[in-house]
């Protein structure tokens, strides 16, 4: 059997895992991405002050030094090769392909200078090709962070970090030496529901009263009428709770920064200054309304405010982007799928060999580790479907690369990978930091072409 997986982020190689382990058929996997270095959001999205989770690229590692797995980086596709020529090559596909683009609020001002999706801040301080030449302006005091999730609390928490604690990371040097000169002093999370909805975990939360130079600050009525059930026992919502709480009691000390969690609030509009940039955020009152199903939204009041801030990074959540060739789901911003298997959106029939893993199929929920499991069993439903497709002949392994170069695609190998990460390793060192990212692909094949 061969499979093409493309994307190779934790849920790509947790399926890659699972295929290569089989003892009942034998797997070649050839596994795709569209810049140079694997891992997606380990290397992109995990926050650079986060360094233990990233040492699960370990394990990773193993299943790229399996004999049947190859790693073709810098090889995007719907540029570099099409999905029908896919089809042609491998027997079945798995599209890995994460969300990579941003929900927005849709409201007016939005998309103003600096005024920016939380993907891209993010993006641009480890040091992503896509981001790495985003303008960033950190000229300004207080900055809002609209979203209650574990994304808004890594944009704040790398927000008011100070110099000392981010030199010790992997965190971009350009990103470094902005935050080095940041003028943010204050910034304000704001969530649209209330502090039991909040979806940050608990050590994310945590982590802000024992940051070296801020002050996490929770107004009391911001917790008032906050009941935790009877049934809650040990819970992530009552963990929340009783950290935000232990934030309201707190003497706020001589710390120069400040964090502050509102709750119950939705921008309404973004207010532009004389120079066309942030000056400052409508924010409406909202109340909680019960709904049939047992769950709570946030309906607004009329009664409004302005936060004046210079910044807004918004982090209301992630889509799968749409990939020429293959269905998607308009409503809920995903591969259209029945359980991982694709399927074609109107008439809901299985589109045959092609699957989806991670949040390409569920959106954008669960940690890391959650792929793992997540990722095997739609490998279960590959093995199930595949019964005789290895019958089906291919053109040989490597007529893909030889695609790839007639159309003058500079292949990465995950050999090619380690050159890179032995550079960046070596970079980091003379700064004391676990690494110091290459970020521009073009410099990432030129050091390849020097070794």
């Amino acid at each position: 059997m061969r499979v093409a997986i493309i994307g190779s982020g934790p849920a790509g190689f947790y399926a890659a895992e699972a295929l290569l382990r089989r003892t009942d058929t034998v797997v070649h996997v050839d596994m795709f991405d569209r810049i140079p270095t694997p891992y997606g959001l380990v290397r992109g999205g995990v926050a650079p002050d986060h360094q233990s989770i990233k040492t699960v690229t370990r394990v990773y590692e193993k299943t790229a030094a399996r004999p049947t797995f190859r790693f073709l980086g810098n090889v995007c596709l719907g540029r570099g090769v099409t999905v029908e020529e896919l089809r042609q090559h491998y027997h079945q596909i798995i599209y890995a392909v994460g969300n990579e683009d941003d929900r927005r609020l849709g409201i007016p001002g939005e998309g103003i200078a600096r005024c920016t999706p939380v993907a891209v801040f993010i993006g641009w301080y480890n040091g992503h090709p896509d981001y790495r030449q985003a303008k960033i302006d950190l000229s300004v005091s207080r900055v809002a962070v609209v979203g209650n999730g574990n994304t808004a609390i890594d944009a704040a928490r790398i927000l008011l970090r100070t110099p000392a604690e981010l030199e010790k990371t992997d965190i971009a040097a350009h990103a470094l030496e902005a935050l080095r000169h940041s003028q943010v002093r204050e910034v304000f999370i704001l969530g649209r529901r209330g502090p039991e909805q909040a979806s940050f975990t608990p050590p994310e939360l945590k982590e802000f009263g024992e940051m070296e130079d801020v002050d996490p600050i929770v107004a009391p009525e911001e917790l008032a009428g906050c009941v935790i059930p009877e049934a809650a026992g040990n819970t992530q919502q009552e963990k929340n709770l009783k950290i935000l709480q232990s934030f309201a009691v707190r003497q706020h000390g001589a710390k120069a920064k400040k964090l502050h969690f509102r709750f119950l609030v939705s921008p309404t509009e973004i207010i532009a200054d004389a120079d066309g940039k942030v000056a400052g955020l409508v924010l409406e009152k909202n109340r909680l309304e019960a709904q049939p199903d047992g769950t709570v939204s946030a309906r607004g009041t009329g009664e409004t405010e302005v936060l004046d801030v210079g910044m807004v990074l918004t982090a209301i959540g992630f889509a799968a982007k749409r990939i020429d060739g293959v269905p998607y789901d308009e409503k809920a911003r995903v591969i259209t799928n029945e359980d991982g298997r694709v399927v074609d959106p109107v008439s809901r029939n299985v589109i045959a060999n092609e699957y989806v893993v991670g949040w390409a199929r569920t959106g954008p929920q669960g940690l890391i580790g959650s792929h793992k499991g997540a990722s095997a069993h739609v490998v279960e439903h590959m093995i199930a479907d595949g019964a005789g497709l290895e019958a089906r002949e291919l053109p040989d392994r490597e007529a893909i690369d030889s695609l790839l170069r007639q159309r003058g695609v500079q292949i990465v190998s995950f050999n090619d990978w380690k050159r890179l990460d032995d550079v960046e390793v070596a970079r980091g060192e003379r700064r004391g930091a676990p690494r110091d990212k290459i970020v521009d692909v073009e410099a990432m094949l030129a050091v390849l072409d020097q070794h």
